[in-house]
């Protein structure tokens, strides 16, 4: 029989390699994991605060700091929380002196020398608080000073908690204030103990409800007054997004710089209670002035004047030089009325003053002199008028009006103290004054006289050479001014308001006689000269 071929010993050897390979991935993998083991590992590298009593917040930096079960000061086991792989707070536990610390993870314990040391606790001490008031909603920041505030545990306003608080460091605390009400005593808790307490005060926010002037110049540097409630504690004032300097003068009042500006801007106080509501500040342009209508008037004042310009809303003053009218309406932003005060003769400038400041000298108003008469020339006429008469008299130039009794006649002003005039028809007596910018003068008496009327001649005639003594009969002969024989004036004399005798001047054939009187110009009589004999 065929003998069968010995088996192939490839299998065995493929057999060995692979174990070969088991055995070199396994240790491999052993290596590996005792790699991972070591790298994990955590490591201590620091703790702040580095001492304190027993109950002292501390922070502990290093690695590996995930999955950790276990952290101890020496052999006491300390509660803590993992923040992160690099980061645990803990609280010391119970102890003394120097010890190590040390952290557990699944990976194993940290071997770093880093130390903790315990101190004697002592209560923590308060010396300040900034600010020592806030609002009743509380949420303002508070930074308490003292000493003694390493692992602080609470901070108490009354008997509430601050909101949040931080220990900046063994001498201060920011903390959130609460809401409250009145006040209250701020105290800090800390391993050691108990504080003493400082007084916080919970302030009521701030109510504005008036500003004095509630407008200003755009250049700003007025004074306006804040009226309102719990001012007092004032910590600062806004016009706009801009603090300015204040002071208190009281609860309810604050007085503030205006700073410049320009159209309106919201004004609000700020205390440590919060903010109060807005008022509206309104900056205002420097006024000008253009015209005054009249432009003229008398010293003793009193006339209506129209002023035009720009600017003029809140006007509180019109001046007149330096004196302010004695009423004024603001028509519009460009036109005010105003009533002219007394003021002496000459140009006065008119300036009108608003919030925004005063006007520069733009126009002028001219105080004229009331005008005065002395006498009229002649000081009576003929009823029937159309003589001419002369007013004299002082400040006449500027006559706007002449009057004969209730009539307003034409005139020419001849110069400052004399204006001629027509006179109207008219009877008895008439009073005349006259008219300028500076108001209406005193009145003078013109008469109104009746024309004269002759009824006889005695004698009727008389010698060619004149010297004829004649009385000459009639009415309204007392103003006699003249007497004519014919075209010549002849002397005369008047005995009364009926009579006057004439001495015939030389002359031939027959002339009329007639008498110019005040009141005008007789009829005439027939006068006859008799021729010498021969």
């Amino acid at each position: 029989m065929p003998t069968s071929p010995a088996p192939s010993p490839r299998p065995l050897a493929v057999d060995a390699r692979t174990a070969a390979a088991k055995a070199s991935d396994t240790k491999t993998a052993d290596t590996r994991s005792a790699a991972q083991t070591a790298a994990a590992a955590p490591s201590v590298t620091g703790v702040n605060p580095s001492s304190g009593p027993a109950g002292t917040a501390v922070v502990i930096t290093g690695s590996g700091f995930t999955g950790t079960t276990q952290v101890r000061f020496g052999t006491a086991l300390a509660s803590f929380t993992v923040v992160s792989a690099t980061q645990i707070n803990a609280t010391v536990p119970t102890g003394s002196g120097t010890v190590q610390i040390t952290v557990t993870t699944p990976n194993g314990t940290s071997t770093q020398n880093v130390t903790f040391s315990y101190a004697s606790a002592t209560a923590p001490t308060l010396t300040s608080l900034n600010p020592a008031s806030g609002p009743a909603g509380g949420g303002n920041s508070v930074v308490i000073t003292g000493t003694g505030f390493t692992g602080t545990t609470q901070v108490l306003f009354g008997t509430t908690a601050a909101t949040a608080f931080t220990v900046n460091s063994a001498t201060q605390i920011t903390a959130t204030a609460p809401a409250g009400s009145g006040s209250v005593q701020v105290k800090v808790t800390t391993p050691g103990g108990s504080s003493n307490t400082l007084t916080y005060t919970y302030s009521t926010a701030p109510a504005i409800s008036s500003l004095n002037p509630a407008s200003g110049p755009q250049a700003g540097g007025n004074t306006v007054v804040i009226t309102g409630t719990n001012l007092a504690t004032t910590t600062s004032v806004h016009f706009g997004a801009t603090a300015v300097g204040f002071t208190v003068l009281s609860n309810t009042q604050v007085s503030a710089v205006a700073p410049p500006g320009t159209v309106t801007v919201n004004v609000n106080v700020t205390t440590p209670g919060g903010t109060s509501n807005n008022l509206i500040y309104t900056y205002s342009a420097i006024p000008t002035v253009t015209t005054v209508n009249p432009g003229q008037g008398p010293t003793s004042g009193g006339n209506s004047v129209v002023i035009t310009g720009t600017g003029f809303t809140g006007t509180t003053q019109v001046l007149f030089g330096t004196t302010p009218a004695t009423v004024f309406t603001i028509n519009s932003a460009t036109q005010i009325t105003a009533t002219a005060p007394p003021g002496a003769p000459g140009a006065s400038p008119v300036n009108v003053v608003t919030p925004g400041g005063t006007s520069s000298p733009g126009a002028f108003y001219f105080y004229v002199a009331p005008p005065a008469l002395t006498s009229l020339s002649p000081a009576s006429g003929p009823t029937a008028g159309g003589n001419t008469v002369v007013i004299n008299g002082f400040h006449l130039t500027l006559t706007t009006a002449v009057h004969f009794g209730a009539a307003s006649v034409p005139f020419t002003v001849l110069n400052d103290n004399q204006v001629s005039v027509t006179a109207p028809a008219g009877t008895a007596t008439a009073n005349v004054n006259l008219t300028t910018s500076g108001g209406t003068s005193n009145n003078l008496v013109y008469t109104y006289a009746p024309a004269p009327a002759v009824s006889g001649l005695n004698p009727a005639l008389g010698p060619e050479i004149g010297g004829t003594i004649v009385t000459v009969t009639g009415t309204n002969l007392a103003t006699t001014t003249s007497v004519h024989f014919g075209a010549a004036s002849a002397a005369f004399t008047v005995l009364s308001d009926t009579q006057l005798t004439a001495v015939a001047p030389p002359g031939t054939g027959t002339v009329s006689v007639n008498v110019t009187a005040t009141g005008g110009t007789s009829n005439n009589l027939p006068f006859t000269y008799v021729p010498p004999p021969g």
